[in-house]
């Protein structure tokens, strides 16, 4: 068995692999299912697999698919943990481990970051009673965001109106604009949602149904897309100051960095999940990262984004233009080469260690 052996090349085989391999690992397995179907017309699912202890109260939480196609690379981790590596075999005594498998699997059957409802995952755990969050750059920019238009113009004009805020505004505020989030624009991209989507209700269940008993939890959410190929960006949320930090810096390594001082190559995120997770969670002490593992330039990865948004928003998912879109959208998030493969098993293993060393 290789590493390679434990990346699927599509959704189906993602999940049939990672249910397989946790129950040769004697996992306990539950299978929540979407209710929209898949492009194949066959049903989608999040499972989740509990190792160890029932009443463990120090736990390692692992998610995949967060953001839809990027569960190639989470679920491949996840499997190569189970199958060749046999982490679940040799837990520390008293500790368990949830691994949750395609928590956005309509995303993931799709080849799309986003859910069903075309909402960011990462962007959708905010209180929507209160004032949505505003951000005024993608306001600007939304008309070349998301053209109703796929022409060979739509591109050199966004890049000009991208260069022209840039110019006038920073880069990094450029960065904000596109990724920071927003709640204006349901078929823009990186578009927070109206309401808790199918894929946070579930999360919540699943936490509230399997973490009653926590009192130390770590949580390591795999994506892709960010950063230099390969190479795995450990990132929270919390700010340096806090114990949530020090906890994850001490566990993890001085690589650690955060969305809030710039240090990350995430912009600043309002509704994340690694957030969410310790307001779900506020019986427990949670030290939550972000395993993000680079692919392609950033350029590329947000143009991806953008043909892909276009595509369902005003295309048609069957089309012609589709097959060049998927493929783009799909190397933008996973790369398919065992080099890439290695470098993301090796360095989610050593996270896990470390989790569980931290834990026992």
């Amino acid at each position: 068995m290789t590493t390679a052996d434990s990346f699927a090349p599509d959704y189906a085989g993602a999940r049939d692999r990672f249910t397989a391999a946790a129950t040769a690992a004697q996992g306990r397995l539950e299978r929540l299912t979407h209710p929209e179907p898949g492009p194949d017309g066959g049903s989608v699912s999040c499972d989740v697999a509990w190792f160890g202890p029932a009443e463990a109260e120090a736990l390692l939480v692992v998610l995949s698919g967060t953001h839809g196609v990027e569960g190639f690379a989470g679920s491949g981790a996840q499997v190569d943990w189970l199958r060749r590596s046999g982490g679940a075999s040799r837990l520390p005594p008293g500790l368990a481990v949830l691994m949750i498998h395609g928590v956005n699997p309509h995303g993931f059957a799709w080849e799309r970051r986003v859910t069903h409802e075309n909402v960011d995952m990462n962007r959708n755990w905010i209180d929507f009673a209160a004032p949505l969050p505003e951000n005024p750059g993608y306001d600007q920019l939304a008309g070349v965001i998301s053209p109703a238009v796929w022409t060979d113009r739509a591109r050199p004009e966004a890049e000009a109106a991208f260069q022209a805020y840039a110019a006038a505004h920073g880069p990094a505020a450029l960065g904000v604009a596109l990724s920071g989030g927003q709640y204006r624009h349901p078929r823009g991209i990186y578009y927070g949602g109206d309401a808790p989507t199918w894929s946070r209700r579930t999360q919540t269940a699943i936490f509230a149904h399997y973490l009653g008993q926590a009192g130390r939890v770590a949580l390591i959410d795999v994506h892709s897309g960010l950063g230099a190929r390969g190479i795995g960006e450990q990132i929270v949320t919390a700010p340096r100051t806090s114990d949530a930090f020090r906890r994850a810096r001490a566990w993890y390594g001085a690589a650690v960095t955060s969305t809030r001082d710039g240090s990350s190559s995430s912009s600043p995120l309002v509704g994340d999940g690694l957030t969410a997770a310790a307001d779900l969670l506020r019986h427990a002490e949670v030290t939550a990262m972000a395993l993000e593992f680079g692919t392609l330039p950033g350029e590329q990865v947000i143009w991806s984004l953008i043909a892909d948004n276009w595509l369902h928003a005003h295309g048609d998912p069957q089309g012609p233009l589709a097959r060049a879109i998927k493929r783009d959208i799909r190397a933008a998030f996973y790369v398919e080469s065992d080099d890439w493969k290695g470098m993301v098993v090796a360095q989610f293993e050593l996270a896990c260690r470390q989790a569980l060393r931290a834990l026992a």
